[in-house]
């Protein structure tokens, strides 16, 4: 019952990246009556770690969840429904914290019985900007982890299924902002100025195809554009400036830099072109989340030892998740948790996390814990 009425309470109060001030409060809160050995706010922003130490010597096992929500309108009549305007749920992240806080229910109830269990809550996943700051932060190098793993609920899947990958588990992204700069005129008389909007045209559509042209086709790239513009909306004016961004996606970081490097050719030739000012600039990287294979196989094993179900995926997922990082420092991996066949996808309006999946969760991290602890050879 406390489990639900807190990932209601977090649901109703989503905050986005970077500003997760009182859902980490919220999450003090609980974690301080679950009494852990050491609790630590303020990791790389609202990060916060609470940490369960056993009796005898092991691994250090970090069990990760996301604090941050998304900035899409919530419009339903359920009781928890989002307060915060233009912002929700619509990722999970309220039901992943939710887990996370019932492994402190548990540990509190019996500490592990080897090494010691570190529940992180990260901030700013969605902007892949929290992990690379968490890792950067003295306080979280200080915890000194050993082994680091994170779920994902899934729609699309049978609820509860394990989904497993090894190598790398979802891709590679990194958003491009490419700006042009011309010269405002009166709409009358638009050969008086430079209008950026032929360039902004012809990049949306060459962008697009840069994949097809300029990878090999096991490499899997997409370029896809989300969002372009010129202009103010002012029926006198031929605009001056334009913008268009898109974001890049592949398996690995080499395909990525090469999609960065020709897109930035094409760009700088279209505005010499067109005779315009040009400005590029990338943002929200986010590198692959590769999965250690020893540790997805100790994810299978816990799996078939409860009895769970357990998909192991053919090719990587094509979103993005900042979970890579760690992966990139730590031995670890990141695993889904099928949210149903027919549940609304993540991101939809219509979405919200299943509450059938948190009792199984904590109960799989829970023996994911044992199962790493007591292998010696990990």
């Amino acid at each position: 019952m406390a489990l639900l009425k807190l990932r209601k309470l977090l649901h109703r109060f989503p905050e986005l990246s970077g500003r997760e001030e009182n859902t980490a409060r919220t999450i003090v809160s609980f974690l301080e009556s679950r009494r852990p050995d050491e609790l630590v706010s303020g990791i790389g922003g609202h990060g916060v770690a609470a940490v369960y130490n056993g009796s005898e010597n092991g691994a250090n096992v970090l069990i990760r969840c996301e604090l941050d929500a998304l900035p899409i309108h919530e419009s339903s009549t359920m009781q928890y429904c989002s307060e915060t305007e233009g912002v929700s749920h619509k990722c999970g992240h309220d039901g992943h914290m939710t887990i996370v806080s019932g492994l402190a229910e548990r540990f509190y109830s019996r500490r592990p019985d080897r090494g010691s269990v570190i529940l992180l809550f990260q901030p700013a996943e969605e902007t892949g900007q929290g992990a690379r700051r968490v890792l950067d932060d003295d306080k979280f190098n200080r915890l000194s982890p050993d082994f680091v793993l994170a779920l994902h609920n899934l729609p699309g899947f049978e609820l509860g299924r394990v989904i497993t990958k090894k190598g790398v588990f979802a891709s590679a992204s990194i958003g491009l902002s490419i700006k042009l700069k011309g010269k405002t005129s009166h709409a009358g008389e638009p050969e008086k100025g430079n209008s950026p909007a032929p360039a902004v045209a012809q990049l949306i559509q060459v962008l697009s195809s840069v994949p097809q042209f300029h990878t090999a086709l096991h490499e899997s790239a997409k370029i896809t554009i989300i969002h372009a513009g010129v202009g103010e909306i002012a029926f006198g004016t031929s605009p001056g400036e334009g913008v268009v961004m898109a974001t890049l996606r592949a398996y690995s970081q080499d395909v990525i830099d090469r999609l960065i490097e020709k897109a930035a050719k094409i760009a700088a030739h279209v505005a010499d072109l067109f005779g315009l000012e040009m400005t590029i600039d990338t943002v929200e990287p986010f590198p692959a989340t590769i999965n250690d294979p020893e540790i997805v196989d100790l994810i299978e094993r816990s799996a078939r030892s409860i009895g769970n179900s357990f998909l192991r995926q053919e090719f990587p997922f094509p979103w993005s998740e900042d979970f890579g990082h760690f992966t990139g420092s730590y031995r670890g991996a990141l695993f889904g948790i099928g949210a149903g066949i027919n549940h609304p996808a993540l991101h939809h309006p219509d979405y919200d996390f299943p509450d059938e999946l948190i009792e199984p969760g904590i109960s799989f991290f829970e023996t994911l814990i044992h199962q790493i602890q007591d292998t010696d050879n990990v």
